[in-house]
């Protein structure tokens, strides 16, 4: 551990879905990140099963904190321990209630075995400081101390879509968000109408890629709003009705329509975050942008997100390795060590908050 009173290294739990995570990270260096996918398990269900999910976390999450032990290793190459272990950060929400309450029973009962302090992270925070973690030599894409606030957040991922302002480190303003769909859900709901299988929005952005995103006119959801906020659940609708028009014709899609659906779709998706992106940062005028989620594994939505900071001279930050972007145990610990620094520990009686919100 630690010379007394200094928190660096902490083990970070996420359960909040259906991947069991766990990292050991020291500050924002990433000696281990363990991810155990459920993706195959639920596939056939075309969603995640709560319960199926929560047996699984059960069933993997002490293999997985092993395996964490086993890859990690000190800045003199030493194998970590517990007794190099200075705190246990866990997800607490959002999430799915049942598999927030697996590492959150897990962490506390470390936290009492090993005498380490517990930190409750928001699974949000960890996605919107994502950006900062650094590979286990060190390299990232930003280093937290060169980060000069105030600093945009921009969350796209399968439960949120949100716009953040951030005056520093746990001072946070929700800018705006998605009143529906996330833009991760819409992905996800087209792919299926799609026929593209769960979870689709991976195979939906690869079919965008052969597509003409110009052969079907979709609208850009909330362009005319005002607001800073975000809707998919129109252009869901609007590609359903286009879909609809071609089964009442009895007219059979063929690869090309579904690449060309798939396109128009991702365009009309895009140009959404490109406005709403736009407007936020000719208001606030951050000195960065952190983008973190799911979704920002997108190449285009990358390109266009890069582009559209770079006319307002700001610059953009990425997760440092594709691993970051899904949901993973390190981005918890990295959050957890900022709340460290701000003494910021949870009590034994921790509880989940399935709904719990960035604030």
């Amino acid at each position: 551990m630690s010379k007394k009173g200094e928190i660096k290294t902490i083990l970070g739990i996420d359960t909040s879905c259906d991947e069991t995570s766990v990292a050991i990270v020291e500050k924002t260096r990433i000696l281990a990140n363990v991810i155990s996918s459920q993706v195959e398990l639920h596939r056939k269900y075309g969603g995640v099963v709560p319960m199926i999910a929560k047996r699984e976390h059960e069933a993997n999450l002490p293999l997985v904190i092993a395996e964490a032990f086993t890859r990690a290793c000190n800045s003199e190459g030493k194998k970590i321990s517990w007794k190099d272990i200075d705190a246990i950060a866990v997800t607490y929400g959002p999430g799915l209630a049942i598999a927030l309450e697996v590492g959150i029973k897990e962490a506390k009962a470390l936290a009492e075995k090993y005498d380490k302090p517990l930190i409750a992270v928001n699974h949000m925070e960890g996605h919107l400081l994502s950006s900062l973690g650094l590979n286990s030599k060190g390299k990232g894409n930003i280093a937290y101390e060169d980060l000069k606030f105030p600093v945009m957040g921009l969350l796209v991922s399968g439960g949120h879509t949100e716009l953040i302002l951030m005056r520093q480190f746990g001072d946070y303003e929700i800018l705006g968000r998605t009143v529906d769909d996330a833009i991760g859900e819409a992905y996800d709901k087209v792919a299926r109408m799609l026929g593209l299988g769960y979870p689709g929005g991976k195979v939906l952005t690869e079919f965008a890629k052969k597509g003409d995103s110009e052969k079907y006119t979709l609208p850009i959801p909330m362009s005319k709003d005002p607001t800073l906020n975000f809707s998919y659940s129109g252009l869901k609708t609007a590609l359903f009705y286009l879909l609809r028009e071609k089964e009442k014709q009895a007219i059979k899609l063929s690869k090309q329509d579904i690449y060309d659906y798939a396109a128009s779709f991702e365009k009309s998706a895009c140009a959404a975050i490109e406005v709403k992106l736009k407007r936020a940062l000719k208001q606030y005028q951050p000195n960065a942008l952190l983008v973190g989620g799911g979704v920002a594994a997108s190449v285009k939505l990358r390109r266009i997100i890069r582009s559209t900071a770079k006319k307002f001279n700001v610059k953009t930050y990425f997760p440092v390795s594709s691993a970051l972007y899904t949901d993973n145990g390190a981005m918890i610990a990295i959050a957890g060590y900022f709340q460290a620094q701000r003494q910021d520990f949870a009590d034994a009686d921790l509880d989940r908050n399935p709904n719990l919100e960035l604030s």
